[in-house]
């Protein structure tokens, strides 16, 4: 998933803007922009902090004069395809200035929060989202609705156990959602799925929660420092580390290993 923050202002003359994958866009402040289908019929739309507008891929529209800052995310059309798993060969989604949807909302600031704080989860949070975002836009806002598989069961214990010693084997090391899915023998939509029905996790959850249980391990040890720690279990911030762990243990690490150390 691309992620970027797109400042718009004043031009000399309207251009065509051709979007080559879906964005979804978040408001970042109040703003304006000039837009259209037609050059002839533009006219100016005014657009508030945190209201959220989808693009679909391929869409051509005439934008003039603009005062606006805005978080687009980019998703792929593999990403929405992955949703119908190969049942359907194009998905057309409607394009909407103004989409309300507090699914898709809540999915886009939450990684508006994970750029502000410097994207410390890493890819495998970004390729959670991703899957969420195609799946709300898949589900809400397609102009034909595909038939969705329904997944049944979930992952055999053989599968389950080669992910599980990947995430152990990696759990120092940038993760992707992929990975995970191949470990599996799995598309990553049919894994995600199946991965939630077998642990009542998802992968990413299922990572920080098996990074947390190294961390606890190795403050156990009075002369590892916090930092150190951090990092050897895949933290790329010890502000990150400490937050995550806190959310998991309900105590800071300095606090767990007082606790443990008495």
């Amino acid at each position: 998933m691309r992620v970027a923050v797109d400042v718009l202002g004043s031009v000399r003359e309207p251009y065509l803007e051709v979007h080559h994958e879906h964005v979804v866009g978040m408001q970042l402040r109040p703003g304006f922009i000039e837009m259209g289908l037609r050059r002839s019929e533009m006219t100016m739309v005014t657009l508030e902090t945190g209201e959220i507008g989808l693009c679909p891929s391929h869409m051509q529209q005439w934008v003039g004069t603009a005062d606006l800052e805005r978080l687009s995310l980019g998703i792929s059309d593999d990403a929405l395809m992955a949703i119908c798993d190969g049942m359907s060969d194009e998905v057309e989604l409607r394009h909407e200035c103004k989409l309300v949807d507090a699914r898709v909302s809540a999915l886009v600031a939450a990684v508006n929060a994970e750029r502000l704080a410097g994207f410390p989860s890493g890819r495998l949070f970004l390729d959670s989202v991703e899957q969420a975002l195609a799946a709300a836009l898949v589900d809400g806002h397609a102009v034909r609705r595909p038939s969705l598989r329904k997944y049944r069961g979930g992952l055999s214990p053989a599968r389950l156990r080669r992910v599980t010693e990947l995430v152990l084997g990696k759990v120092e090391d940038e993760l992707t959602l992929q990975e995970m899915a191949e470990a599996a023998g799995l598309s990553m939509t049919h894994f995600s799925q199946m991965f939630r029905r077998s642990t009542g996790e998802s992968p990413h959850q299922f990572v920080l929660r098996h990074r947390v249980e190294r961390a606890k391990e190795m403050l156990r040890a009075a002369e590892a420092r916090v930092l150190d720690v951090a990092v050897a279990c895949g933290f790329k911030t010890q502000q990150h580390f400490a937050r995550v762990f806190r959310r998991v243990c309900g105590a800071s690490p300095t606090e767990y290993r007082q606790e443990f150390l008495r």
